[in-house]
């Protein structure tokens, strides 16, 4: 079941349950998924990566919002931002740590050099491009891009 599909089904569970916060954010956010698929020239299908992105930057959306009621002293839209990005967030795939992040750069890099390359800060794109296929969404991407260049100096 793709995420679409799951968002979709999860409205009527959130309609049956009565649970009227995650309803109007699933809401929103399949709202915010129709908008950049019929924008553009042609209508287009966004993939999973795609939509984890959009799900993605709608919970940072909410939180930013929150840490701005929160600082104007509002602290219920707040909590109303915050419960909303959580709801948002268990959508997403789970978040790695640095050590697993780790484990998948060192273990691109063993297989490269397995296979004869030599491996110099040059070599950074080879080793960047399998391993951000591996974490995309679930680690920051400039901390991937460090650990990667401070394995390969």
């Amino acid at each position: 079941m793709t995420l679409k599909e799951r968002l979709k089904d999860d409205v009527v569970t959130h309609m049956k349950a009565g649970n009227k916060t995650a309803l109007t954010t699933v809401r929103n956010v399949l709202g915010e998924i129709t908008t950049r698929e019929k924008s553009g020239k042609a209508p287009v299908d966004l993939d999973e990566a795609q939509v984890t992105a959009l799900l993605q930057k709608e919970a940072a959306k909410r939180r930013d919002t929150a840490k701005i009621y929160t600082e104007a002293a509002e602290p219920d839209r707040a909590a109303a931002e915050i419960a909303e990005a959580e709801i948002i967030e268990a959508y997403l795939p789970k978040a790695l740590n640095r050590d697993e992040v780790e484990a998948i750069v060192d273990a691109e890099i063993a297989a490269l050099t397995g296979a004869g390359q030599v491996l110099s800060i040059r070599s950074m794109g080879g080793v960047m491009k399998p391993v951000t296929a591996k974490v995309a969404g679930r680690f920051d991407g400039k901390t991937v891009s460090e650990i990667v260049r401070s394995r390969l100096s």
